[in-house]
């Protein structure tokens, strides 16, 4: 059984701001797994997980006095690696349109699947492979389309925490969900239609 994470203190973070090298060191011990996730879950290009991993730890040294409460501190330490994803993406904007050709054999198994039902399947196996898809089909997204979905569709965050998060207001998030999901099955529907044609030509 795992022991669970040590708590952040107030006496942890008191030592933080008064620069304790050894309290530094306690926090990313901490934080680290959960920055790391939180940076995995915004960013596909794991190159950069490490770059954006830093710089939100380093954002976070730098705030560390700003931070008063009331809201716990992992929370607020989500917010700022939430924004740093987000303003890493908006700097690398680089979003490719998938194409038929970009599939694995298993992705195109899946576009054939979902042509021929209205439903996914709901074997875990299945699912992990729709995710790596969906991701891919995510990328393609705008910098806010996919801090968005992510947060709402796939860690289920409500609009009043991506709002938190965010800074953003509740129906700037509704609406940039809505045109998300829209592009996102514009490009399943591209896909679907992509793969009709290689059937077609065989």
């Amino acid at each position: 059984m795992e022991e669970p994470s040590p708590a952040i203190t107030s006496e942890l973070l008191e030592r933080v701001k008064a620069g304790d090298e050894s309290a530094n060191r306690n926090l990313v011990e901490i934080l680290y797994p959960a920055v790391r996730a939180n940076v995995r879950n915004h960013l596909r290009k794991q190159a950069d997980h490490d770059d954006v991993s830093q710089e939100v730890f380093l954002k976070i040294f730098l705030k560390i006095n700003q931070y008063k409460g009331p809201q716990p501190f992992d929370h607020w330490v989500s917010r700022i690696a939430v924004t740093t994803c987000y303003d890493w993406l908006r700097k690398h904007r680089v979003r490719p349109l998938v194409t038929y050709s970009d599939l694995s054999e298993t992705e195109v198994e899946i576009i054939e699947k979902s042509r021929q039902s209205t439903t996914m399947g709901t074997s875990d196996t299945q699912r992990e492979l729709f995710s790596g898809l969906l991701d891919k089909l995510i990328a393609t997204l705008n910098p806010r389309e996919q801090i968005v979905i992510r947060l709402l569709d796939l860690e289920e965050r409500s609009v009043r925490e991506i709002s938190e998060f965010t800074g953003w207001g509740a129906s700037k998030i509704k609406v940039t969900a809505m045109r998300a999901r829209r592009k996102l099955a514009e490009q399943l529907q591209h896909l679907e239609n992509q793969h009709e044609r290689e059937e077609d030509v065989r």
